[in-house]
């Protein structure tokens, strides 16, 4: 079952190793809470979307985990970047990725961003809203540059996922409606420091289903025709990221074969450049968080774990009610019994797993919980003065630190 979350995640003996490394002696090296990657598995997720898609530019989420290592490892596999701030320009950028792979969405660019960007000389903007146009004009106008840029659309696609991850959709924050989207891109002729290239849509995160990529995908190269009969020279069609990973055991992994499989047939007519924003689906299942067992507390009508891990350093479970499918480090001959495994936080929603059954376990020994390379880490916080975690690198079978944990001196040291 294991396996089925990552093929380099199995028991030797009763203890946990992930790409040949083992979980244990890494807690006990570096302590917990601990963030652990598996580098084979991550190169083996570009690795299937550059097979899947040979002539499309595969562009990373770097929101789903920022750590400069892993960004690097990407760029090793050819991958570019899709970026929403300008820090995760400057870590593309100092991972060596080149600037003609980045694209940079977001709705709320600062100028300092958008300057920063401009003179960068990234691939694309994936603009917005009317106004951002107006303003990334003015900008590239001021430095004597050229800005290239596509409109976000919204497909008003249902991506039959979280609300909080939905960004398809037309009542969504993001983009412009894809029926007045000609409107916009009208407009961007009367800008003299903007040339259009592309056209973008994102319609969410943590999708199980391919189908909805088909329904965006046909409304997507509808306009794409529309503006080639309007004069517009469109080089690129991004069409955004999302693909979900397995959460639970009873969910698959969407494979990028069959997002090929779903869209390639809609856009093989489509003389445009196809590039592609997996995040989750490349680190999600990647990563482990290891957590000490502090205590154990029974209520009578309750059962409790309380471990060293909480919101702070996985907010997901909280934030969502995300499930975390969890197992232990060690594995012993025990029942299993329902339990809320929680945090150290002073919150009532600071846990990582409600009425779970798990095998029982003990003070001091540690569980692995799973799917946490994805909005992990790069979702965790100094709440309640708590130094975030360290991470490792693993892979057949070496490790290294690339993140040390945070001290108290770290957190106050500004």
């Amino acid at each position: 079952m294991l396996k089925e979350y990552n093929p380099y995640l199995e028991y030797k003996g009763d203890d946990l190793y992930l790409d040949d490394v083992s979980l244990r002696a890494l807690a006990e090296e570096f302590g917990t809470p601990l963030y652990v990657y598996s580098g084979s598995y991550i190169r083996d997720r570009i690795r299937a979307y550059t097979e899947a898609f040979p002539e499309a530019l595969i562009c990373y989420a770097v929101k789903a985990n920022f750590n400069p290592y892993i960004v690097t490892l990407v760029k090793e596999e050819g991958a570019g970047a899709d970026i929403v701030s300008g820090g995760e320009l400057f870590i593309s950028l100092r991972a060596g990725i080149e600037p003609s792979k980045i694209v940079y969405a977001g709705v709320g660019k600062t100028v300092k961003e958008l300057e920063y960007a401009i003179s960068s000389d990234i691939l694309m903007f994936n603009v917005e809203s009317l106004m951002e146009l107006e303003v990334l004009d003015e900008l590239a106008g001021k430095l004597g540059r050229k800005a290239r840029i596509a409109i976000r659309v919204n497909p008003d696609v249902d991506p039959k996922t979280h609300p909080y991850i939905s960004t398809g959709m037309k009542k969504s924050k993001f983009g412009v409606d894809i029926k007045t989207a000609k409107k916009e891109y009208e407009h961007t002729k009367k800008l003299k420091n903007l040339q259009v290239v592309g056209i973008h849509c994102h319609i969410g995160s943590q999708i199980l289903d391919v189908s909805p990529y088909i329904e965006a995908s046909q409304k997507v190269v509808e306009l794409y025709y529309d503006l080639i009969k309007e004069g517009f020279d469109i080089q690129y069609l991004d069409l955004g990221g999302g693909l979900g990973i397995k959460y639970k055991p009873e969910q698959s992994n969407p494979e990028p074969s069959d997002l090929a499989e779903a869209i390639l047939p809609v856009v093989k007519e489509v003389k445009a450049k196809i590039i592609l924003e997996p995040g989750r689906s490349v680190v999600g299942n990647a990563g482990i968080l290891l957590t000490q067992v502090q205590f154990i507390k029974d209520k009578g009508h309750k059962h409790f774990v309380i471990v060293d891990a909480g919101m702070n350093d996985l907010v997901r479970p909280a934030m969502y009610e995300a499930y975390h499918h969890m197992v232990p480090v060690e594995r012993k001959d025990r029942p299993y019994i329902k339990t809320d495994v929680v945090g150290p936080i002073c919150e009532t929603g600071d846990f990582l797993a409600l009425d779970r059954e798990l095998q029982a376990v003990e003070r001091g020994e540690y569980l692995a919980v799973l799917s946490a390379g994805a909005y992990g880490f790069a979702m965790s916080s100094h709440y309640n003065v708590r130094p975030r975690a360290c991470e490792v690198l693993v892979e057949k079978g070496k490790y290294r630190v690339i993140r040390q944990r945070e001290d108290y001196e770290y957190i106050v040291a500004l």
